[in-house]
């Protein structure tokens, strides 16, 4: 390959995957999905609660858990893109994956 040359040597792979956008509730009864509902700001999101408490990333490996678990995904599977932070979130998860 010449030097400043713009192709690539070897395989590029792409990754195949959905996003959803989760609206997480913690401190719950117990850890449930609500259902999907419309926000004005962030657009069709799936509300789910969790009941893990928002401490040191509980309720967020708790919400990848159950989700991995709802989805029938291995935990690896789910990647938390956006919103460690808050209780809006962006999930990449492979696609073609049934939803809820």
């Amino acid at each position: 390959m010449e030097r400043g040359s713009t192709e690539r040597s070897g395989p590029v792979f792409y990754r195949r995957v959905m996003k959803i956008r989760v609206r997480a509730t913690p401190n719950a009864r117990q850890s449930e999905i609500i259902g999907w509902e419309y926000d004005a700001l962030a657009g069709r999101i799936l509300r789910v609660r969790i009941a893990a408490a928002p401490v040191d990333g509980q309720a967020n490996a708790a919400l990848r858990d159950f989700l991995a678990k709802s989805l029938g995904l291995s935990k690896s599977k789910l990647v938390l893109e956006k919103g460690s932070s808050s209780r809006f979130k962006i999930f990449e998860i492979p696609d073609g994956t049934a939803l809820p």
